[in-house]
């Protein structure tokens, strides 16, 4: 199954290109316009495996948005796409649990390569979840404090 990604920026253009040049690699790609949108897809889908994120965007920008996503499902990993970098938003956005923050226009092989090391940790940190939920000879409680650290890490 290939990796799904959640394209999100308010440029159409933008976005229609880099959706179709990375689905010429192989990724299954859904773009949307907003952080309004992306939260709304999220809510319905459950196979995101990493989303990129433009910072600025009118209505709900991306630091918000990172934030309702981190809420909603943890384990997705989001990479942080903007034009309009500061060390302090990208400082913030690792804060909130960005995986990279990268500047537009950004190399597209460097982008992959990011692609591919974020759904590596998705991958990795759901398969510990997994383990832990099966361990036979720990309490509950231990496999929700376990999974709690996963989590967070």
């Amino acid at each position: 199954m290939p990796m799904h990604l959640l394209l999100v920026d308010d440029e159409q253009g933008f976005v229609e290109t880099l959706a179709r040049r990375l689905a010429n690699r192989g990724y299954q790609v859904t773009y949307v316009l907003s952080g309004e949108e992306a939260l709304r897809f999220l809510d319905e889908n459950q196979s995101i495996d990493v989303v990129l994120l433009d910072v600025k965007m009118p209505g709900m920008d991306g630091m918000e948005t990172l934030r309702h996503i981190k809420a909603m499902q943890p384990l997705v990993e989001t990479i942080m796409l903007t034009a309009h970098a500061t060390i302090a938003t990208a400082v913030e956005a690792m804060r909130i649990g960005a995986r990279d923050y990268l500047m537009k226009p950004c190399d597209f092989v460097e982008l992959t390569a990011k692609i591919e090391a974020a759904a590596r940790r998705k991958w990795e940190r759901e398969s510990k979840i997994f383990d832990v939920r099966t361990r036979p000879y720990i309490t509950a409680r231990e496999k929700e404090e376990l999974i709690a650290a996963i989590v967070a890490s």
